[in-house]
């Protein structure tokens, strides 16, 4: 358990202190810790109401010259108005599922034990209205900073959306992308977006600003934007490789492998050296795996000539790690960033509105990042709440 966690002693004596020999009183010479357990303790649901009181000057009233001075106590505004979600109860719904992965039907049964009567659509309109009203600022802020960088991982998924405004049938696939930034260039950031397609404009219009290298799959959207640099995963070429279940795949398998066991022993050298670590050893075995790839005789459409279709396709993707320590030869962190956005899926099934989907980035956003940064997004989130809560009372709210 956690070093800090409140600890209960429970001091077990005899319950006889009497000698049995010569029936005189017995004394503690010492104790011995045998064991510790952990106790859990059931959260409880607390109803606060807020009383605004009012005063009035007693010797103004009498005055009639002027009329009588009243202040009121003013009570802080709500997270959502006409709602009775506290910061720390919308904390708890949104933690609960971009964190817990818990879907909000799910969930209802559990306030409904803790004496908050509610239903999904309930917990469904706060999440929106908090992403919307309280969480966008900090995602847009976070998407300026990122764009703002010079080297990012792209990847996207599949998603659902029922009410879609294109007029497609519900059935049909909405995608999330997600946009991971790299360790070397400051605390990393994920970002998802929720889009109808998977459409090149939909990265266009994401990343306008952005100028750098984007490390991706090989997927066509990734390919000739103004001021961009699209590197490919060797990863993926890995994959085709070994699709290739052959003398010749396990060949392509084994240049790849040889240069994975090169880049563990580089990981933790900073990135110019990195660099020079990759152009001596790296890059002859990129050299001499793609010369392989070209001049062997790989022809029709079998997964051995597939492979290296592949593979010489993205060539010039694949070489570009060689010349930049920063980035990585695999498009693995998108890919793992994206994982909770799928594990979602499987329990959300889909979102019902556009309102909800772009809810749903924007708080995974932020839960992604949080947790990369080993900061506790339920308690960043009802702290975030209660400021909010304040400052707009004060009138002082300022993005």
């Amino acid at each position: 358990m956690h070093d800090g966690i409140e600890v209960e002693a429970i001091h077990h004596h005899p319950k006889n202190t009497i000698c049995d020999c010569c029936q005189g009183q017995m004394i503690e010479i010492g104790s011995t810790l045998v064991r510790e357990e952990a106790k859990f303790i059931p959260a409880k649901m607390m109803k606060v109401q807020h009383i605004e009181h009012a005063y009035e000057c007693k010797d103004c009233k009498v005055d009639s010259s002027q009329p009588a001075q009243i202040k009121r106590g003013k009570a802080p505004q709500p997270a959502i108005q006409r709602s009775i979600a506290s910061p720390s109860v919308l904390a708890k719904v949104i933690y609960d599922k971009f964190a817990q992965y818990l879907p909000l039907y799910r969930q209802v049964k559990e306030w409904n034990r803790y004496g908050l009567n509610t239903n999904d659509k309930n917990l469904s309109n706060w999440v929106i209205r908090v992403a919307h009203d309280w969480l966008l600022p900090v995602y847009e802020r976070m998407k300026e900073l990122m764009m703002a960088k010079s080297v990012l991982h792209v990847d996207e998924t599949y998603g659902q959306i029922i009410n879609r405004s294109d007029g497609k049938s519900g059935q049909a696939n909405a995608y999330n992308w997600v946009f991971r930034s790299v360790p070397s260039q400051g605390p990393t950031m994920t970002l998802f977006q929720s889009a109808l397609s998977r459409a090149r404009s939909v990265l266009e219009s994401f990343i306008e600003g952005f100028s750098g290298t984007i490390v991706c799959d090989g997927y066509s959207a990734y390919d000739k934007l103004e001021g961009v640099n699209f590197a490919n995963c060797w990863a993926h070429v890995r994959r085709y490789w070994l699709k290739a279940d052959s003398k010749n795949g396990r060949i392509g398998v084994k240049y790849c492998d040889d240069l994975y066991r090169l880049e563990r022993q580089f990981k933790r050298l900073s990135p110019s050296k990195r660099r020079k670590k990759r152009q001596k050893y790296s890059k002859p075995i990129v050299e001499e795996f793609l010369h392989w790839v070209e001049t062997s005789p790989f022809y029709g459409k079998n997964a051995l000539a597939k492979a290296a279709e592949y593979t010489l396709n993205r060539a010039n993707g694949l070489k570009l790690f060689l010349n930049d320590g920063r980035i990585e030869m695999d498009n693995n962190p998108a890919e793992n960033a994206i994982r909770p956005n799928v594990i979602g899926r499987k329990n959300w099934l889909f979102s019902v509105s556009e309102a909800g989907a772009k809810a749903n980035a924007i708080c995974l956003s932020i839960a992604e990042t949080a947790k990369s940064n080993g900061v506790d997004f339920y308690e960043y989130i009802k702290k975030l709440l209660r400021i909010y809560q304040i400052s707009a009372s004060n009138k002082t709210l300022k993005f």
